[in-house]
C-alpha cells in the first residue's frame, strides 16, 4: 500500500492501488441517506476531519451539495478522490449513460471524477459499460467500476469488455463478509469496496459482545474494530456519520492491529447472507431495475 497525506493527530490514511495504477484511500466518507439540505455541512465537516475520499451517487440526490462542499473547502483537487454512481439506464444505454454522467459532473461542479461506478447490475449493463469505458478513455473518470455485482455478473462483464472494473462496491460487514467474493475479485484484479460497513447497526452490531470485547482489549470502539478489520483485509470502506466526533473516530484506526485470534472470532460472525436484501431476488430486480431518477 501507498500512503496519503496525514489526517488528524498524525493519523495516516493508507491507500490501495487500483488495477490501472490510480491510488484510492482505503477509508472514505459516504453520504448515502444524508438529506441534501444537510450534505454540504456534513461533507465540509468530513473534509475538515481529514477525509479525502467522498462517495456519492446520482440516486442519493445530494451531488450538488457535495460539490459545493468540495469547491468551498480550499483543498486542492488533486488531493481529493471523488466517487459518484450511474443509475440504471433505459435503451439506448450508451447515449443515456453519457447524458447521466454529464448531469452528475455538472451537479458536482467538477471537470472529472476519480471513480465512476455502475450502481446496479440491471438492464443493459454492457451498453452502460461501453459508455463508461469511453468516459474513462476521455479522461473524465480516472477509474470506472461497478456496485452490487455478484461474481457471475462481474465475470460476465469482465470477459466481454475491454476494461476490467477497478472496483466492485458491495455490502460487506462482519455479518456478511464476502471472503470468497473478495478472493475472486482479487484474482480478476478488482478492488472490493464495502458499503454498509456497520450493517446500519443491524444484529445489534454496536453492542455485539464479541466486537465489544475486542474493542475493549484495544481501547477502541466497535466501529473502530470493524473498520480496522476491513482495513486489514484490504477492503475499502466508506463509513457515514453526521457527528463530527464520530467522523474523527472512524479515521483513527491506523494505530492498532487485530490479532489472528481476534480476526478468527470476527470471521465466526459471518452468516453468508445479506442483512438487507439480495440483488439476485426477482422482486428486487424488478423494483430497482424499473426505478427512474429525475434530474
Amino acid at each position: 500500500m501507498t500512503e496519503q497525506p496525514p489526517a488528524r493527530k498524525g493519523t495516516t490514511v493508507h491507500s490501495v492501488t487500483l488495477n490501472n495504477g490510480v491510488d484510492m484511500p482505503i477509508l472514505g466518507f459516504g453520504v448515502y441517506q444524508v438529506p441534501p439540505e444537510q450534505t454540504e455541512k456534513v461533507v465540509t465537516d468530513a473534509l475538515a476531519a481529514g477525509y479525502r475520499s467522498i462517495d456519492t451517487a446520482a440516486a442519493y440526490g445530494n451531488e450538488e451539495a457535495v460539490g459545493r462542499a468540495i469547491n468551498s473547502s480550499g483543498i486542492p483537487r488533486e488531493e481529493l478522490f471523488i466517487t459518484t454512481k450511474l443509475w440504471v439506464q433505459d435503451h439506448p444505454a450508451e447515449d443515456n449513460t453519457r447524458r447521466a454522467f454529464d448531469v452528475s459532473l455538472r451537479k458536482l461542479g467538477l471537470d472529472h471524477v476519480d471513480l465512476y461506478l455502475m450502481h446496479q447490475p440491471y438492464r443493459d449493463v454492457h451498453g452502460q459499460w461501453r459508455a463508461m469505458q469511453d468516459i474513462h478513455r476521455g479522461g473524465l473518470a480516472r477509474a470506472i467500476g461497478v456496485s452490487n455485482f455478484h461474481p457471475d455478473r462481474l465475470v460476465d462483464l469482465i470477459e466481454h469488455n475491454e476494461i476490467t472494473p477497478a472496483v466492485n462496491q458491495v455490502e460487506t460487514h462482519p455479518f456478511h463478509q464476502r471472503t470468497a467474493d473478495q478472493d475472486l475479485m482479487r484474482d480478476r484484479g478488482v478492488q472490493i469496496e464495502s458499503w454498509g460497513p456497520f450493517a446500519e447497526g443491524r444484529n445489534d452490531l454496536f453492542t455485539h459482545p464479541v466486537l465489544s470485547e475486542i474493542g475493549g482489549q484495544h481501547g477502541k470502539s466497535v466501529a473502530q474494530v470493524v473498520l480496522r478489520w476491513l482495513v486489514q483485509r484490504g477492503v475499502v470502506a466508506i463509513p457515514k456519520s453526521v457527528r463530527v466526533e464520530r467522523m474523527a473516530e472512524n479515521l483513527d484506526v491506523f494505530d492498532f492491529a487485530l490479532t489472528d485470534e481476534q480476526v478468527a472470532r470476527i470471521a465466526a460472525l459471518d452468516t453468508g447472507a445479506s442483512v438487507f436484501f439480495d440483488h439476485r431476488d426477482p422482486g428486487m430486480t424488478t423494483q430497482l431495475g424499473n426505478h427512474r431518477l429525475t434530474d
